[in-house]
């Protein structure tokens, strides 16, 4: 357990880093390196356990501050044992600390080195789930099935972790408040501290029999189906939060959250800036040049609209409120349909003395783009 990687560095953190960010870092990499999203891949899980491990310490104020002052020995009573570390057997020249300074700041910064039992209520964890869906979906709203896995109170024991019959014990050691008084010889005589009690390891009680569908833990993992509701105009990698839907909590505490980040697959004709959509619209020169009544594909399914006569390629039109749902709000964006004038190929003999024919019909005041680049030339010498 000494070659534990720093939790900060597990997360791509410094110690200044803010709640939000700890959390922001762990979703990110929970994402990543999910059991789901990695079927089979042991590296992967391998690091997912490892963030996990980290988020659960430093999403934990009082955790947090243990670990910023003590490392791995101020969350682990196990931690280098035998090895002069904290929780070991002595200081063996500050082995749970960085240096004299360190000491300063534990016994003279404030009560840093108090240790918190497990034996209070907690919050259960928050779980991951990435979700497809289409781009329709994302602009109209869709309710989804998910399947998720996480823990929930073991109904057999209710969650105190004993066989049915029996009832976990006060620990005799800590005499149920999950803490031992630890007194040490240093450099300014003898210190006191609170660790967790290594006999019931923090949580105040010790199971003798423990429950065969849980063995001891209170929670068993369950796989199942929920709905989730999409919001109409959700956008490709924001994320909805359904309360309640994590693992449960312990000791009473409240269950965490499922956190569902959604992806939007790539629509064939449609792209999508914010609320608006962008679209091409391919046409024949004749169109282009006469004007015509066209469909134009949209959201809604195909509508008409009229091209005025002489529109050039690139040009760009506006269908008002053909565009996304507003998230949370009311209105649509708009659908721009760009247009793409396709010149024709393959022409016959016949066509092309007759396309020969009409262009010798035409001089420079049907072509205004021609005309005025030529007149720029004429004053630019």
């Amino acid at each position: 357990m000494a070659d534990k990687r720093d939790y900060y560095e597990v997360l791509g953190l410094t110690k200044s880093a803010s709640a939000d960010e700890i959390k922001k870092a762990y979703r990110k990499l929970a994402k990543k390196y999910h059991p789901d999203v990695n079927p089979g891949d042991k590296e992967a899980e391998a690091k997912f356990k490892e963030a996990s491990e980290a988020y659960e310490i430093l999403s934990d104020s009082e955790k947090k501050t243990r670990y910023d002052q003590f490392g791995h020995a101020g969350v682990d009573p196990n931690y280098g044992a035998g090895g002069g570390g904290y929780g070991g057997g002595g200081f063996g020249g500050f082995g749970g600390f960085g240096d004299v300074g360190d000491i300063f700041e534990t016994f003279f910064g404030g009560g840093g080195g108090r240790a918190r039992s497990n034996n209070g209520p907690r919050k259960g964890r928050d779980v991951e789930r990435a979700i497809d869906i289409t781009f329709e979906e994302a602009a109209f709203g869709v309710t989804k099935s998910v399947n998720i896995s996480h823990m929930e109170t073991c109904t057999t024991c209710n969650g105190n972790g004993a066989r049915v019959g029996t009832q976990p014990k006060t620990c005799t050691v800590c005499n149920g408040t999950g803490q031992v008084r630890k007194v040490q010889n240093s450099i300014f005589g003898q210190m006191a501290t609170s660790v967790p009690c290594s006999a019931c390891h923090g949580e105040g009680t010790i199971i003798d029999s423990p429950c065969p569908d849980c063995s001891g833990r209170g929670q068993v993992r369950v796989s199942k189906k929920i709905d989730i509701k999409i919001p109409a105009g959700i956008d490709h990698g924001q994320t909805i939060s359904i309360r309640g839907q994590g693992d449960c909590g312990t000791k009473g505490g409240p269950a965490g959250d499922l956190y569902v980040t959604v992806t939007i697959a790539p629509h064939p004709i449609f792209k999508r800036e914010g609320f608006n959509v962008m679209s091409d619209l391919p046409i024949s020169f004749i169109e282009a040049t006469l004007g015509a009544e066209v469909e134009v594909p949209t959201l809604d399914g195909k509508v008409s609209f009229s091209i005025p006569e002489g529109t050039q390629h690139g040009t760009v039109f506006r269908l008002k409120g053909k565009g996304v749902q507003r998230l949370h709000n009311s209105g649509r964006g708009d659908q721009y349909v760009k247009i793409d004038i396709e010149v024709p190929k393959n022409l016959d003999r016949k066509q092309k003395d007759a396309l020969k024919q009409f262009g010798d019909t035409l001089d420079s005041k049907n072509f205004q783009k021609k005309k005025s680049l030529f007149d720029k030339v004429k004053k630019g010498k």
